[in-house]
């Protein structure tokens, strides 16, 4: 389960990223309550791109942004519920690790979700109901 975490240059303090990626990871574990899940936690994996101040924008104007995108199974980050705190933490993971000089409005979350059947687990594409079978193990 891929995450995407987009920064603009200056949101968090250098060095600070590595330790959003783990809180924000921990924080899907958590919500999907799979923490210590030793198949789900190897893969989820992570991307962090920082994008140079000037390239950033908000309704056409320069700005300073953080962008989280998971793209998941289909069933991942699909009950309402779970999104809704899944977001909060993440938005306050991200507030609290640029001492808290990013403002949450200008925090963004989405989700991608694949389609059943195009979820390549350790080599093999499976489908939700296989790639549950696989989690349920770990």
């Amino acid at each position: 389960m891929p995450l995407t975490l987009t920064l603009t240059e200056g949101v968090l303090p250098i060095g600070k990223e590595k330790e959003a990626v783990k809180q924000i990871t921990d924080s899907l574990l958590k919500t999907h309550h799979l923490t210590g899940n030793t198949v789900m936690t190897p893969n989820i994996t992570a991307n962090v791109h920082i994008v140079p101040k000037g390239f950033s924008f908000s309704g056409g104007e320069e700005f300073l942004g953080a962008w989280a995108e998971w793209k998941v199974p289909s069933f991942a980050l699909a009950d309402h519920a779970i999104i809704k705190q899944h977001f909060a933490e993440v938005t306050e993971i991200i507030h609290q690790l640029s001492d808290k000089k990013q403002p949450k409005d200008r925090i963004y979350l989405n989700v991608v979700h694949a389609v059943d059947g195009a979820w390549n687990l350790d080599g093999i594409a499976m489908t939700n109901e296989e790639l549950g079978e696989a989690i349920s193990k770990g």
